[in-house]
């Protein structure tokens, strides 16, 4: 099965001052609910979560649970309960209500650059908190600013990961540890949208067609 994944961050006004380029990864209400009725229907979408707003609860939650869907968080440990941010009750809210739980690491850093003791911190401790909050593990984890290089995919293997979410672009295998994601920016539209998605299923028929003509040589 070929997935097409789909990164958001912050949805409507923001409660908190944005980090530099964050707005252009911010969408509004009526975006969000816009996208939401284009994947209802669809098996082949799964929607995540990146850095752990409050809007996750507060828009992005109720939303979801009334069409029955389902998406994957992560949030940013050391964010936690942070003006803007998720408190601890709203991830074990995020748990109730059946969403998935992965890490965002610690900060926002770029993980190409740590050393050893912020590695541990944002690829040990960041999912070892998120996991005692929520009372599962967190083995999955979303990549900050989508950067990575082969030092961060082995440690992220060292660190337990199951599965690691990039910004590549695209549709992914879901059997894949590697997951390509598509980022939802500020100047969503329909039109945009449906390239996306349009695109998702031109890429799986061509990745089944791959396999099959693998298969039958």
């Amino acid at each position: 099965m070929v997935t097409v994944n789909l990164a958001l961050h912050g949805i409507g006004r923001p409660a908190r001052q944005l980090d530099p380029g964050e707005n252009e990864r911010w969408v509004t209400v009526e975006q969000f609910e816009q996208l939401l009725e284009a994947v209802a229907e669809r098996e082949d979408v799964h929607l995540t979560f990146d850095d752990g707003n409050e809007s996750d609860v507060e828009i992005a939650l109720p939303r979801l649970v009334d069409r029955g869907l389902t998406a994957e968080f992560f949030p940013l440990a050391g964010r936690l309960g942070q003006r803007g941010y998720l408190e601890r009750g709203g991830l074990r809210e995020l748990v109730r209500a059946g969403m998935e739980i992965g890490s965002h690491g610690w900060e926002p850093r770029d993980w190409r650059h740590l050393d050893e003791r912020h590695a541990r911190r944002e690829l040990t401790d960041a999912p070892n908190l998120l996991g005692d909050l929520c009372g599962r593990q967190v083995r999955r984890f979303s990549l900050p600013f989508g950067a990575y290089d082969r030092r961060v995919l082995s440690r992220l293997r060292q660190a337990g990961a199951t599965r690691v979410y990039t910004s590549d672009g695209g549709a992914a295998s879901h059997d894949e540890w590697l997951q390509a994601r598509t980022e939802l920016r500020h100047d969503l539209d329909g039109d945009w949208l449906d390239d996306v998605l349009v695109a998702g299923q031109r890429r799986a028929g061509n990745w089944v067609s791959r396999v099959f003509r693998r298969g039958v040589r």
